[in-house]
Parts: C-alpha cells; structure tokens; sequence
C-alpha cells in the first residue's frame, strides 16, 4: 500500500552555500528530505531548497538555527505540490581511461587514479572557487582528504561534491574487487 503523502515545507536560502549545508546538517540528522527547485517567485539567486515533511519543520528549523545555517523563508506546500527536484544523478557520466577514472556531473568533473584514488584533475564550472578547490583536493585520496562541500561555497561545490561522492563509489567497489 503507497505511503499517504504529507503536507511539505520547503525551506529556501538566499545562497547555495546555505542549502548545501542545510542538507548536509538535515541528513546528518537523520531528517527525510529532497532537494528541490523553488518557486520562481521565491528565487533569489539560490535555485536549491529543502523539502522535508511539515510536521517535522520545526525541528529542522530549530536545528539549523542551532547550527547557524541562515534561512531565507519556510513555506508549506499543499499536497499535491509539484516541485521540480533536483537529480543531478541524472547528469553523471563515468569515462574510464585505463590508469584513470573521471567522472562527471554537469560541468564539473573529478579524476582519480585506479591505483591510488589520488585525485589528479578538478575542472568545469566557472564559478571563483575551482581554482581553490582543486588546489585542495589534487593530490588527496579519495575518500580520506577534504570534501567539496566543506571547502566551496558554489553551485560548483555543490555539483563537484555529487562527482565527487560517485568517484568514491567507484574507488571502493574497485578496491572492494581488487581485495578478493
């Protein structure tokens, strides 16, 4: 029998940064959320928000409060809402070049070598904190150094943090092969 769907609130923010750490902050948690596109009216720049069920908006709000994750508006959304989400698993593409694994999401891409799971290449995007981003993760191990949303503050960051995640997916289930 499917679930009764529940009223939703979405929480908005005035920049990616905000988002991205809301989800990160909500998922560690344990919230059940999605991410999703806001109403046009409520864009400001920021095309990602946080859905999450309405009664447990307040305990979400309350937490990001707690965590200092600036919130621009909270709306509650009728059942039968329809909000656009955002799957960027949709854009990943894996290209396999023997010695080396890139994997890209959107215009971000990330790659590794099989070996060692160093990191030798971040490009894409335009946003102003590639350069800073890839001088942080060249050289790291995948999986062991820095994340992409702990270091940017862009829908760049946002986007590589997502190749990032499957080109760790990669590394371990090849390290998990390799191992048997």
């Amino acid at each position: 029998m499917p679930e009764e769907e529940k009223d939703k609130a979405l929480v908005v923010f005035d920049y990616i940064y905000h988002a991205m750490r809301a989800k990160h902050v909500l998922d560690e948690a344990g919230f059940k959320l999605r991410e999703v596109a806001p109403p046009v009216d409520y864009r400001t720049g920021c095309d990602l928000a946080i859905e999450v069920d309405a009664t447990d908006v307040d305990a979400a709000e309350n937490l990001l409060i707690e965590k200092d994750v600036l919130i621009l508006d909270i709306l509650f959304m009728p059942k039968g809402a329809k909000l656009t989400p955002v799957y960027l698993t949709k854009l990943i593409k894996t290209v396999d070049y023997g010695d080396y694994v890139m994997v890209r999401v959107g215009n971000m891409k990330i790659t590794y070598q099989k070996a060692t799971g160093s990191i030798v290449n971040i490009s894409g995007g335009g946003c102003p904190d590639i350069p800073f981003l890839g001088m942080k993760l060249y050289g790291t191990i995948i999986g062991q150094g820095p994340r992409p949303r702990e270091l940017g503050k862009t829908i760049c960051a946002y986007t590589l943090e997502h190749a990032y995640n499957k080109a760790l997916e990669i590394y371990q289930k090849q390290s998990t092969k390799k191992g048997k």
